[in-house]
Order: structure tokens, then sequence, then C-alpha cells
């Protein structure tokens, strides 16, 4: 893209580094797809999975949310695309997995969904079931052309998702979940999670703003989360899973 070989780059916005290159911006959103995690196995709860489950993910935030409120559970790692990882559940390699939701709807699989985590359960990563068009700053029509098919209300909630995470120096692969929901009242309410990969010590919070001001949440409630220990809790979590 800044060799201008192409003129719009898509994305899975929750895979993209808060930091872009120089040159580059998130020009546009798709309208967000369900962004929880989901359950894939043969129980309808969470609690409901049988003690010493064998679970199967790939992510540090999942594993953390999951082990905090079921230490009982076995999470295991798990790779590969959607396919090869619902192939390893059918052959009893797991009792059960955790996907993004979002991702088994896009490949029409959701029937398959048994239950998705809500917000109370699990927190999504951030920009979880966005679909975002990045392009370069110095060409306006492809940045017209994106701004065009923009969903405004995904956009503002994935900036202050984005901001948060930009604060607290997260990683796709740091175990922080951030999700934003729109509010009665014109209100953005932000949730947000960070802790240990073995679920043993984590923090949890959430704050309300008015849903002009996406960035200012993101960064207030990333300022309240340093003050009570995420950047400790944070740090730690890296050097485990380094």
């Amino acid at each position: 893209m800044l060799d201008g070989e192409v003129d719009l780059g898509v994305h899975s916005a929750k895979d993209l580094p808060t930091d872009l290159p120089e040159g580059l911006e998130i020009a546009g959103v798709l309208d967000r797809e369900d962004p929880r995690d989901a359950y894939i196995g043969h129980v309808s709860s969470l609690g409901d999975v049988p003690e010493g489950a064998r679970i199967g993910t790939s992510s540090l935030r999942r594993r953390s949310q999951i082990l905090a409120r079921r230490p009982d559970l076995n999470v295991v790692d798990v790779r590969g695309n959607v396919d090869t990882r619902l192939e390893k559940l059918e052959k009893g390699e797991f009792d059960g997995l955790i996907l993004a939701a979002a991702g088994m709807h896009r490949l029409g699989r959701a029937v398959e969904i048994s239950f998705v985590l809500e917000f109370d359960e699990v927190i999504p990563a951030p920009a979880q079931g966005v679909v975002a068009i990045e392009a370069r700053h110095s060409e306006d029509r492809p940045v017209t052309a994106a701004e065009s098919i923009t969903d405004r209300g995904a956009l503002g909630r994935m900036s202050a998702e984005r901001s948060l995470a930009s604060a607290l120096d997260a990683t796709c692969n740091t175990p922080l979940g951030a999700v934003a929901t729109l509010e009665h009242g014109g209100m953005m309410r932000l949730r947000a999670f960070c802790g240990l990969p073995d679920g043993s010590e984590w923090l949890r919070d959430e704050m309300e703003m008015d849903a002009s001001e996406p960035e200012a949440l993101g960064l207030a409630l990333a300022e309240r989360m340093r003050s009570a220990g995420a950047t400790d809790i944070l740090a730690r979590a890296e050097e485990i899973a380094a």
C-alpha cells in the first residue's frame, strides 16, 4: 500500500496494531459483526462445562478470563484455522473450543455455536468483529470511498477500544479485553479486562462517557486501570508468555 500498488487494505481490525505505519490510516469500518466470543461444544453455558474439561483456545485473553471464572478447567493451546480447530474438536482432541462469534458467522458456521459468552463473562478483544479499511493519508479518493461506506457506530466503538489498548501498550497477543457499547442518552460504555494467563490475578473496570468522545473514554479508563495496577499485571503477563 505504501508503494502505491493498492489503494485500500481490508483487515480484521483486532489484528491491526494500534500504531499504524507512518502514512497509513484506518479510513473506514464496516457494520460490526457480533463481537462476543463463542463456545463450541456440547453444553449450554459456561457453568455446565464439566470439571477438568479440555478447552481449546489460542488466546491468552480468553485463557485468562475463563480460568479466572473456572480454574478447574484445563485450558490448552489450539492452532490452525477455524475449520482445522473444529475438526480437532470432532476428533475428540478437545471437549470444547472458544472462538470469535464473528468468524463463525462469516464462515456460515454459526449453527455450530453452543452459546455466546456475554460481556460480564468474557470481554472480547479490542475491535473484535470489526472489518477495517486502511488507506494512505495522502490519497483523497480511496479515503473518501472508504468513508462513504463506514458504519459510524462501529467506528466510534472501535475507536474507544483501540484508544484504551494503545494507552496500555497492548498488542493483539496481550491478555487484554475491551468492548464499547452505545447506551441510552448518547452515552458510550467501555468495559475492559486484563489479567495473568493463568487467571490468578486480574483487573476489570468500566466507564461511561458521551459517545462523541470515544478516544477520551478509552484514555480515561486506561488511566484508571493503570492506577489500579494494570501496567504491572500486563508486564508480568508478557514475561510469562515470553
